[in-house]
């Protein structure tokens, strides 16, 4: 129906003013539901027209108050037939039947507050369990609304939840009233609802929706909680491929706003993704060293002094004694392997480091994969489990997150990490030469790879040996902590080794001096405070296995092995040099 014919149909001034008043309140209740002026242009254009045939008829502006004209029962009377007429004025142009209105109104609606008040014994399905196999199904499903369209007499919905969408549809007829298709389209953007819907096969695959060969048709919709403040970005904005957006010149979500509203920043599919990906790194991390008699320890954070000699920590005072967070667990990985019986031992926590670096590589507060276990004759074996347990993870991620992995190359393309078994191992010596061969001038044998000589070194074993992922042994003793064990055939090198993805390191480790008096040694060259550690040393005096272990960073294993840039995007809730909230 054409807004001329339907105006046509009110003849007289009072029916009018009637469908002025339905108009009207047709509209407020467009623009409190969050409309934007855009979204009422039609409705208004209507009310317009209806004013203009108002003053067609009266000869004057409808709204203008006539001061000539006697006030009274006349005017109560006008009133309430009025008011009679915009009530059949509505239900002419909600469709005229009263009846079916009210009960398409049961089916629609916000909820009370829910406060565990009751049960209704309502079964929800995920968005992923449904599929073809549930056609013709009345299922219930509590999702947020990512898009709300509305086309003619009906609308559609993309209701997001975690990493599936599954699109609804609602038109207006038997069940459905005009308020209710009013109702969902009016919905803001992400807030949560419920949705009974019938499962329907779709005519062809709804490229917009994860599940594209189904689609939800409302029968019910009631809304658990409204958006009542304007979003600081929308999820679509947030969830562009990278780099398609100022191709496009489209509008782009910079990183600290992200990180302001982390929150709505892990809403979209690849956030979503990138955190399932890393809780799977820990879980594959403590399945495969449990199956090889790994015990989970639980190391304390708070210390009198600093994990490892160092002066990067973050100073506290603990009920008047000055002590500080710890930045490793790895005395206490030494106390529990090698002097406390455990021989294997595994942690997975809080890594604190005071270290006022701005990289996209560096955190101030990180999660450790700490593992340490007691040798028999050579610190290989810790290699050899450093190397299936990589293995076992980078499997267990291509395996059981392919979904996950889809969702991040989605927005975040990269190329899949190539590594190869068993694990490539090189010497530091050469990986010096490697670099030297290459044409880089700037390597100290006898120092540490700088962050530039790292990733260099990274492409050259990629096209070297075709893998992204190696380790490299006998590092200078030199560079390294106070309590590893030197090289038995070179006394300026260490048993020491680091892991490295893509160029960047994710490991470093070593075998451990359990020799107390070579601890003693090692601490004074370092000019650690023998009192600092007299705890840890102590616990070397009552006899200790020879032990060898490491520490992973996840945030950087998971941003590495999905070809990210920034470890931001990898930390739930970042914490660098200038950010402590939220």
């Amino acid at each position: 129906i054409n807004t001329t014919t339907r105006m046509a149909s009110f003849g007289t001034v009072e029916e009018i003013e009637a469908a002025i008043t339905v108009k009207g309140d047709e509209i407020r209740a467009e623009k409190q539901a969050g409309k934007s002026n855009d979204d009422v242009a039609a409705l208004v254009a209507e009310l317009k027209e209806l004013k203009v045939q108002y003053k067609n008829v009266t000869g004057k502006e409808h709204g203008k108050v006539d001061k000539a004209k006697p006030k009274g029962g006349q005017d109560e009377r006008k009133k309430k037939k009025a008011e009679r007429l915009a009530k059949r004025a509505a239900q002419q142009q909600g469709g005229g039947d009263a009846q079916a209105s009210s009960e398409a109104d049961e089916n629609y609606g916000d909820y009370p507050l829910i406060n565990s008040s009751g049960l209704t014994g309502r079964v929800f399905l995920r968005i992923h369990q449904i599929d073809k196999s549930r056609a013709d199904q009345e299922v219930w499903v509590r999702a947020r609304v990512h898009t709300s369209r509305g086309v003619g007499k009906g609308c559609f919905l993309l209701l997001r939840q975690t990493l599936y969408t599954v699109q609804c549809t609602m038109f207006q007829g038997e069940g459905v009233s005009k308020g209710m298709v009013k109702y969902a389209t009016a919905l803001p953007r992400e807030s949560i609802i419920d949705i009974r819907g019938k499962v329907v096969v779709a005519p062809s695959p709804i490229d917009s929706a994860t599940q594209k060969d189904v689609e939800l048709q409302i029968l019910e919709i009631r809304c658990v909680s409204r958006v009542i403040a304007e979003l600081p970005f929308q999820i679509e904005d947030a969830s562009r491929p990278e780099g398609k957006a100022e191709e496009e010149g489209m509008a782009t979500v910079g990183q600290d706003l992200r990180l302001d509203y982390r929150w709505i920043d892990t809403r979209t599919l690849a956030n979503q993704a990138i955190f399932r990906i890393q809780s799977g790194v820990c879980a594959l991390f403590r399945e495969f060293l449990a199956s090889r008699g790994f015990v989970e320890i639980h190391s304390p954070k708070l210390l009198g002094g600093a994990s490892e000699g160092g002066s990067d920590v973050f100073e506290l005072s603990y009920f008047n004694q000055p002590s500080c967070l710890a930045q490793s667990p790895q005395l206490y990985k030494q106390m529990t392997a090698a002097c406390g019986d455990f021989d294997r031992v595994m942690e997975v926590g809080p890594v604190f480091r005071a270290e006022n670096s701005n990289t996209n590589r560096h955190l101030c507060e990180f999660t450790g994969l700490d593992l340490e276990m007691a040798i028999t004759e050579h610190y290989y074996e810790v290699l050899e489990v450093f190397s299936e347990l990589f293995i076992f993870i980078f499997d267990g991620l291509n395996e059981r997150y392919s979904a996950e992995l889809a969702a991040v190359n989605e927005q975040h393309p990269f190329e899949p990490l190539q590594y190869s078994r068993p694990s490539l191992r090189l010497t530091f010596a050469e990986g010096i030469k490697l670099l030297q061969d290459a044409g880089v001038a700037d390597v100290d044998p006898l120092g540490d790879l700088s962050t530039e000589n790292e990733k260099r070194l990274g492409a050259i074993v990629k096209e070297m040996y075709g893998t992204d992922f190696f380790i490299m042994d006998k590092y200078p003793l030199a560079v390294r902590p106070f309590y590893t064990m030197p090289c038995p055939d070179n006394a300026e090198l260490s048993n020491s080794y680091d892991m490295f993805i893509r160029g960047q390191e994710i490991v470093s480790g070593a075998q451990r001096i359990h020799d107390v008096d070579l601890l003693v040694e090692r601490a004074n060259f370092w000019q650690i405070p023998l009192q600092s550690i007299h705890s840890y040393l102590d616990a070397f005096r009552h006899g200790a296995q020879p032990h060898g272990g490491g520490g992973i960073g996840l945030e950087r294993v998971v941003m590495l092995f999905l070809g990210l840039t920034n470890i931001r995007k990898t930390s739930l809730f970042p914490r660098d040099p200038r950010r402590l909230f939220p």
